[in-house]
């Protein structure tokens, strides 16, 4: 028997009708892989923690951040496109906050996976 293969091929076919029942279309599973690709720079998580405590500027991120304007103004970009963080202006100054709650969720809940 190799590892990880079952020795007998037997097709459990109602454990594969409730998972075939729950299952997600193609779509949501590319949109899903496209929201955790967000997640896959370090500078764009840092934002989104530092947006989690406290809705910010771009120079405010950037201090913070120890990055450039430019890099955190990039980054920005890819998160509002990925309707991760909204923004709003008042005066000339544009604000930046997270989406919803939600974002803060995931967030929290893989900093605390990888910290167990």
């Amino acid at each position: 028997m190799e590892k990880d293969r079952c020795a007998v091929t037997i097709i459990h076919h109602d454990l594969i009708k409730r998972v075939e029942d729950k299952m997600i279309s193609d779509s949501e599973a590319v949109d899903l892989a496209h929201f955790f690709k967000v997640f896959s720079d370090p500078t764009r998580v840092k934002i989104l923690y530092v947006l989690g405590v406290q809705e910010m500027c771009v120079c405010d991120i950037s201090y913070v951040l120890d990055v450039s304007q430019s890099a955190v103004s990039h980054q920005l970009k890819i998160l509002r496109q990925a309707r991760i963080v909204k923004n709003r202006r008042d005066g000339k100054v544009m604000y930046y906050s997270l989406d919803d709650d939600h974002i803060q969720s995931v967030l929290m809940k893989g900093l605390e996976h990888i910290n167990e």
